[in-house]
């Protein structure tokens, strides 16, 4: 069986399943629901709300549900340069495998998708949550600044970001029997349709690799770290508005210095959420590993450490 053969068949399985998968927002998701203000929207796995041991149970309740709105817009902000480069990806298939280019298509198409779900998202959180919240990072500016890097790099951090969305609902989300209810619902879809998302991430990335020179490669490694500082920056930016925020809508005032631990602690949950968990994904490891070399690897290793401490 040849390596083309084997792939077609991997593209062929992600096609089988986005036909049985397939979801529609209203009939399916939301279902008439308005998100349930009296329950959190992310577990403590991913929240961290817990080491912030100065925060009162309604507090770490509404603390939850800023940063669930802000975990629903960072997805849906991702998803609009993982829809473009997908859709990129697609012109190599299309005098070619035509099985590859129909599952790169319905790719887009659900991406497409998500990201309207996820606008939906934030209009619901906005409806029963005090005003002044910003998500202040803009789509479109993200994925301009994301797609000039190499194809090789977006395609690593895409991975990273797919797989790290399975972890996320099969190990903190799914279990959780306290979260909200349809912010439950709107992460266990997602994870339907993200799952095959993965598998082709994969085969994109190897097919991309597969072409490249090592002097690209080494090239493109750096382009893939300076992504992930580039995600650290959004991640700064929003831990410090989201956290201006809940101070200054919170009934009570914080003793000194628990501003400070607050910001901290969001900072930290959101490095956790979307830097730490993917690289500590077991198939993305290996699939790291897979594509560097043991220098190049190090390299990575050594540039995301202070992000990760």
């Amino acid at each position: 069986m040849t390596f083309t053969t084997v792939n077609t068949e991997r593209y062929a399985h992600c096609i089988a399943a986005s036909r049985r998968l397939r979801w529609d927002i209203e009939r399916d998701v939301i279902r008439a629901r308005r998100l349930d203000f009296s329950k959190p929207f992310l577990p403590d796995g991913l929240s961290r709300i817990s080491r912030l041991d100065f925060l009162k149970p309604a507090e770490q309740l509404r603390l939850s549900q800023v940063q669930g709105r802000t975990y629903a817009n960072m997805f849906g902000l991702v998803e609009r340069f993982i829809g473009i480069q997908m859709l990129s990806c697609s012109r190599h298939h299309w005098f070619g495998d035509q099985v590859a280019l129909e599952a790169l298509v319905r790719f887009t198409d659900e991406e497409l998708k998500h990201q309207e779900l996820f606008r939906r998202v934030e209009r619901l959180a906005s409806a029963g949550m005090a005003e002044g919240y910003e998500f202040l990072p803009t789509a479109n500016a993200v994925a301009s600044q994301v797609l000039e890097a190499s194809t090789w790099a977006v395609l690593a951090l895409t991975c990273h970001i797919e797989l790290f969305t399975q972890v996320h609902y099969r190990q903190s989300i799914q279990p959780m029997e306290d979260i909200a209810e349809l912010y439950k619902d709107v992460f266990l879809f997602h994870w339907k349709e993200e799952s095959q998302h993965a598998i082709l991430d994969e085969l994109e990335w190897e097919r991309e690799h597969g072409r490249l020179t090592p002097r690209e490669r080494d090239v493109a490694v750096d382009d893939l770290i300076g992504l992930v500082g580039a995600i650290d920056g959004i991640l700064r930016q929003q831990a410090a508005a989201d956290a201006s925020y809940f101070i200054g809508t919170n009934p009570r005032r914080f003793a000194a210095g628990q501003d400070a631990r607050l910001a901290a602690g969001l900072l930290d949950a959101y490095r956790w959420q979307y830097i730490g968990s993917g690289l500590q994904s077991p198939r993305f490891r290996q699939l790291l590993v897979a594509m560097t070399t043991p220098a190049q690897l190090q390299r990575i290793q050594a540039a995301l450490a202070p992000l990760l401490s």
